[in-house]
């Protein structure tokens, strides 16, 4: 049935930006099929260029730790289907999958729904089944046009604003910053993270539009729990995510500092988090990281150096649609380079991946056209004492896991 699903949709996750549809009108027809479920719900809306999958995760666990049911809709999986849809951390199962599918195969549509928003009914509809109290929402693209924008959430969040997708999105930050404060609703309170000062004006003006309430992460009161993140960046997005815990504590929510602990300590198991500075061995230090534009990978670069140990190793691979000449010049030239496609379509090819590679002064790179052979070489190389970094993509710690 999932494999349904990927062939009669257009996904992004296969397609790239030929499967977006910047609409809404979609998403509002296959709510009015199954029932309108976002009317039933309550959420929290997260955009933003990097982080926004690590606030989600944050906040749905520490939610969870406060004994609530708690939805939470994220993309794009790493293994598994079922990894974008959870409540309390399980995925949603195959049967569910399987049932709503059949729904749709059954209806007579008129239109042509994209996968992602053909997966958001579905997450919904769940939630709505699962009798969730509250649902942890994640963009996609954007935000403005995103099949998740929707919903009207009791609260919204966006993290951080880089240039991305700026064939779809804009070519400048202020272009970017528009699409993402899209998701400020009328008088819904906005909590808004490392957003850097020449974009706050977009922000600013949204919210006023909207008469919603501007809260910046930055000044929340410090917590001791921030020391639980060994990355600036981690550190930043725990601040955004305690600033929306504080705000919904104003309301009917009791989410305590326990509760917030006991959720960094739970918090793949509550949410399946993965992939974010991951350490998966220490004999060499083998650390994964699906950190894939130019700021996304330049603070992996940051926390790196303290957590880095002998000499460098780094496989990477990226998507055909990633901007090459912003993110190569964030790579450290004292390292050694294993470069590699992975198995998805979208995969940037060893060819175009040389061209790009040659244009700049690395120590050391070497070629493959399997993952598993890149890591392979790279443990080959490195002693025990060593780091290796596996970065650049979902889809590339997809095969490698």
């Amino acid at each position: 049935m999932i494999d349904w699903l990927y062939k009669q949709f257009p996904s992004y996750q296969f397609l790239g930006s030929k499967a977006y549809k910047p609409t809404l009108e979609n998403t509002h027809k296959i709510f009015d099929i199954i029932g309108n479920p976002e009317k039933e719900l309550k959420f929290i809306h997260v955009a933003g260029s990097n982080g926004k999958g690590s606030v989600c995760s944050l906040l749905s666990s520490a939610l969870t730790e406060s004994g609530l049911k708690v939805g939470l809709f994220t993309s794009p999986h790493i293994l598994e289907f079922q990894e974008r849809i959870r409540v309390n951390g399980v995925c949603i199962q195959e049967e569910n999958v399987n049932s709503f599918i059949k729904n749709i195969r059954e209806t007579e549509l008129d239109f042509s729904p994209s996968f992602f928003e053909i997966t958001f009914g579905m997450a919904l509809d769940y939630f709505r089944k699962q009798e969730c109290d509250i649902c942890v929402i994640e963009t996609g693209l954007g935000g403005r046009l995103d099949a998740t924008n929707v919903i009207t959430p009791l609260l919204s969040v966006i993290t951080t604003i880089s240039l991305e997708h700026t064939n779809i999105l804009g070519e400048t930050l202020v272009e970017i910053a528009f699409e993402k404060a899209g998701i400020i609703k009328p008088n819904v309170r906005v909590v808004l993270g490392a957003i850097h000062p020449s974009i706050h004006h977009v922000f600013e003006k949204k919210a006023q539009e909207n008469t919603s309430e501007i809260i910046w992460s930055k000044n929340t009161e410090p917590s001791s729990l921030e020391e639980s993140f060994i990355a600036d960046y981690q550190k930043e997005n725990f601040k955004t995510a305690l600033s929306a815990i504080n705000e919904l504590n104003k309301g009917s929510f009791t989410v305590s500092a326990d509760h917030i602990k006991n959720g960094i300590e739970n918090l793949n198991k509550n949410t399946g988090y993965s992939g974010r500075l991951q350490i998966l061995d220490q004999n060499p230090l083998t650390i994964f990281d699906v950190s894939h534009n130019a700021d996304g990978i330049q603070t992996t670069f940051d926390a790196m150096k303290s957590i880095q140990k002998g000499n460098l190793h780094i496989i990477y691979g990226t998507s055909s649609d990633k901007d090459l000449k912003l993110i190569l010049p964030k790579f450290p030239v004292e390292a050694s380079y294993y470069i590699t496609e992975f198995s998805n379509p979208r995969s940037a090819k060893i060819e175009d991946l040389k061209t790009a590679f040659e244009l700049i002064n690395l120590k050391s790179t070497l070629y493959y056209s399997n993952a598993m052979e890149a890591l392979k070489a790279a443990r080959s190389n490195s002693d025990k004492n060593d780091t290796i970094l596996v970065i650049g993509s979902f889809f590339l710690l997809s095969d490698i896991f």
